[in-house]
């Protein structure tokens, strides 16, 4: 099967919030089965804060007690920082390093943001070993 349906499997790391300092994404994500992701992360709007730095964070262990920043060489483009004039956009990026688990975290704010920003992350996983991916 070569369609896109039963060759990706999206999953969220990072559930709808608004966000005013750094954070641990809220789901680690198990790529057991896939060879690569897509992370798309999502903005609402940004009401104040200068910018917004996410990374990814991967590990062989399921709680990430071994979790690291994932190196450039591991990523298809690079983690996204968002500015304060980045309402309602889509930035991605991919994975294909050798590590089992993901998570999606937001690394620094940039300024004093009361109110904060509306982010997402997903992972859409890729590459399955096998089909469909379910």
């Amino acid at each position: 099967m070569r369609d896109l349906k039963n060759n990706l499997l999206t999953v969220i790391s990072l559930y709808l919030q608004a966000l005013t300092q750094a954070a641990d994404g809220d789901a680690i994500i198990d790529l057991a089965g896939f060879e690569g992701a897509l992370i798309q992360i999502f903005s609402g709007t940004i009401t104040d804060g200068t910018s917004y730095e996410f990374e990814l964070t991967h590990g062989d262990d399921s709680a990430l007690s071994d979790g690291a920043a994932v190196p450039d060489t591991d990523l298809n483009g690079s983690e996204p920082t968002f500015l304060a004039a980045d309402d309602d956009e889509i930035k991605e990026f991919g994975y294909h390093g050798t590590k089992r688990y993901l998570r999606v975290d937001l690394k620094t704010v940039v300024g004093s943001p009361s109110t904060g920003g509306i982010f997402a992350a997903a992972v859409v996983k890729g590459i399955p070993r096998h089909a469909p991916a379910v």
